[in-house]
């Protein structure tokens, strides 16, 4: 009994510390922890209402992902992230998932594509109502989902770790536009090819659907100005 307490102490511990990397991780894209700035565990900790500990583990898991840097004594620095890296991480994801989505559109699985259409109108609610959170979770496990169609695991965890890496600003005030809406709807409208078994243009509609992404993302303006208020994006891990 002793040990079975024990072990449901450390389940509970290592899913607050993945609930914590999670909302990081959003706060990253939307731009809250700013690159170049450093936060310690403790200070992190308050603003979620829980102990350092399982910050201090989920931002050493960041680390490993490059997302942060360890600084000695002070706590953990945002990495920089150029518009030549999101270029090669966007280039890489190209090599890796139009060609997938195209042999996917080949191989007649008509009937699961479409139960990816919930999850793709999902991705267009969220954006329509301006949830960052949920746009970022439905748009995550839509493509890797998708991916997941041609039966390669290996594959999958890739690209998962390459959407990690390439953290993206300006969500807020894409969505606020409507340009995230326009490019959260080609997701329905690539399933729509996909289900047509059309694998050159399923191929052909990623790669367009990751340029659209990319040139959104590199627009003037894009990230929010040094002194503008950084939008609250934080789990609440209690309901969470």
């Amino acid at each position: 009994m002793a040990r079975l307490t024990s072990l449901n102490v450390i389940s509970a511990q290592e899913h607050l510390r993945d609930r914590v990397a999670h909302a990081l991780r959003a706060a990253l894209i939307a731009g809250e922890l700013r690159p170049g700035t450093i936060h310690s565990a403790p200070a992190l900790a308050s603003q979620f209402g829980v102990s350092a500990t399982p910050v201090r583990e989920a931002m050493l898991d960041l680390a490993r992902e490059g997302l942060v840097e360890a600084v000695r004594n002070k706590g953990f620095r945002i990495t920089e992230l150029t518009e030549q890296d999101l270029d090669d991480f966007t280039e890489l994801r190209a090599m890796i998932e139009a060609p997938t989505v195209g042999r996917i559109a080949r191989m007649g699985k008509a009937w699961q594509l479409e139960e990816l259409r919930p999850l793709a109108l999902e991705i267009v609610e969220a954006a329509r109502a301006n949830d960052i959170l949920a746009y970022l979770e439905a748009d995550r496990r839509f493509h890797l989902e998708l991916l997941g169609l041609a039966g390669n695991r290996r594959l999958v965890e890739e690209v998962g770790d390459l959407r990690k890496r390439s953290r993206l600003f300006g969500l807020n005030r894409l969505a606020e536009t409507g340009q995230l809406t326009a490019s959260a709807e080609e997701h329905v409208q690539l399933l729509d090819v996909m289900v047509a078994g059309d694998g050159p243009r399923a191929e052909a509609f990623m790669l367009a659907h990751m340029s659209h992404v990319r040139k959104l993302w590199a627009a003037p303006g894009a990230e929010e100005s040094e002194d503008a208020p950084a939008k609250q994006v934080w789990l609440d891990l209690d309901g969470a």
